[in-house]
């Protein structure tokens, strides 16, 4: 997704090296081993080990070039460390799930086809959907959907799933969500929010990007660059005011009559707006229709 403006934006050039820290396919990162041959390096890490062996076979043409790492993005300096990347010429985050994912029915991330409440990334993660949904108090459960949906229905669903329970599939979950809607609806699925809240919830999207930005700005070289490609406003906002804290000298309040932050700038940014798909890209592939890449680059 967004291929060429994220080649674009990394400028990835011979004896680089960098970090493509959600491997799912393997399509940035074969492209930007590409772009960086002959002796660029890349570092790949995924939360999905089925995704990181499938990226591992795809990227093995490039030899001892490319490293993939089964592992989490909020832990993106200790793997890197590991690996011998340091002072890095760019770094990428996709924070979409992948086609494979979606496409799995095992994985319980999609509610077009039955499978078992999961939507964990790492099977080892010991938080699964159908846990949430059975087990948390109705008040507990419609926060989730509030906070990481921005459902304005969070209470009814919740309402209707707790009177359900127990819910063991993606269909239940599903006929749970619609009992609320009368079975009239416009727009977007119904279930959209509510899937979408349950996977951040159960992976912890929004803490690992928070534990994640730091480490990657620490990691990068000056003129070493941080492309992000979010599919939410939740991820965006944080994104947005991450880049926009690191671009400003001082981030004492408003009323404060002098600095005592001491802080310092440590980006440029590099889009003033986000770079959205062009519309060809969109028709090919509609997932993509939400997606915004933002840029920066270290100073």
């Amino acid at each position: 997704m967004l291929l060429n403006e994220v080649i674009a934006a990394l400028a990835p050039r011979p004896g680089g090296s960098y970090i493509d820290a959600t491997l799912g396919g393997g399509g940035h990162a074969e492209a930007l081993l590409r772009a960086s041959a002959p002796n660029g390096r890349l570092l790949g890490l995924d939360a999905d080990p089925s995704a990181t062996e499938r990226a591992r076979a795809r990227l093995a043409m490039f030899g001892d070039r490319c490293r993939c790492v089964h592992a989490n993005f909020d832990n993106l300096a200790q793997v890197a460390e590991a690996h011998g990347f340091r002072a890095v010429n760019g770094i990428l985050l996709d924070l979409g799930f992948s086609s494979d994912q979606l496409a799995d029915p095992s994985r319980g991330f999609s509610f077009q086809t039955e499978g078992p409440l999961d939507m964990r990334f790492n099977p080892a993660n010991p938080t699964t959907a159908a846990q949430l949904v059975n087990e948390l108090p109705r008040r507990e459960l419609a926060e989730i959907l509030f906070r990481y949906g921005e459902e304005h229905r969070a209470w009814p669903i919740a309402q209707s799933i707790v009177v359900r329970r127990p819910l063991r599939t993606t269909t239940e979950l599903v006929e749970a969500i619609l009992a609320v809607m009368g079975g009239r609806w416009r727009g977007i699925h119904p279930a959209t929010r509510t899937f979408q809240a349950l996977r951040i919830a159960v992976n912890d999207e929004l803490g690992m990007l928070e534990r994640a930005l730091p480490q990657a700005l620490n990691l990068l070289a000056p003129g070493g660059r941080l492309a992000i490609i979010t599919f939410h406003s939740l991820e965006d906002r944080i994104i947005k005011d991450f880049m926009r804290r690191e671009a400003q000298n001082c981030i004492c309040p408003p009323d404060a009559p002098t600095c005592a932050c001491g802080h310092r700038a440590t980006l440029r940014i590099l889009t003033r707006k986000p770079i959205t798909p062009k519309a060809d890209e969109v028709a090919a592939n509609p997932r993509a229709r939400s997606a915004k890449l933002r840029v920066a680059e270290r100073i």
